[in-house]
């Protein structure tokens, strides 16, 4: 068997990578990312910077954040500890499944990631206190290309499985989609 198996989602581009995770009495092993294995699925990826969260209180919600063009990114997101319900919103403005979300509840330990393509906004809710996330971009952070969708927006109706919590004030002022949001362009 593959090291890595990937998982198409319901929105195009969206997919889940399931890791073979090897134990034996000293523990565990799985190999999280291999860009030679994205490539051979059709899914290249080079990885320009890893980030690392760590969030304390269950219900908190992170997100729903972006970058566009000229630094539009992948993302490849993983739980380290605890549970996260993540979402991915389809933001490309001529896909068929424009604002669109899809969510995958990741656990530490599942050997499960999500991979997202650029042209997606992204967000978690802690499902456990102290959940830890891995993520892997293909772009650099831009400050001057980032952008975020209210993670409470009636027209993207997420089903958020706890109340929202300890939502960030940058967070909570991210514009309404019927505020003009245009989406991104491929």
């Amino acid at each position: 068997m593959s090291e890595m198996k990937l998982i198409e989602l319901p929105l195009a581009g969206l997919f889940c990578l399931q890791h073979q995770v090897h134990e034996d009495p000293r523990g565990r092993f799985a190999r999280l990312f291999c860009e030679g294995s994205l490539a051979a699925f059709g899914q290249p990826f080079h990885v320009r910077q890893i980030n690392h969260s760590r969030t304390d209180e269950q219900g908190t919600v992170r997100g729903l954040h972006f970058q566009r063009a000229p630094q539009a990114e992948a993302k490849l997101i993983s739980c380290l500890r605890g549970e996260v319900w993540d979402v991915a919103v389809d933001i490309r403005q001529d896909s068929p499944t424009y604002l669109h979300w899809h969510a995958e509840h990741l656990v530490a330990g599942d050997g499960r990631s999500l991979l997202l393509p650029p042209g997606f906004a992204h967000g978690f809710q802690a499902l456990s206190a102290d959940a830890e996330l891995l993520y892997l971009h293909s772009a650099d952070y831009a400050p001057e290309h980032e952008g975020g969708l209210r993670v409470s927006d009636p027209r993207l109706a997420i089903s958020w499985p706890l109340p929202v919590t300890n939502l960030s004030a940058r967070d909570a002022l991210h514009p309404l989609v019927a505020e003009g949001f245009q989406g991104v362009r491929q």
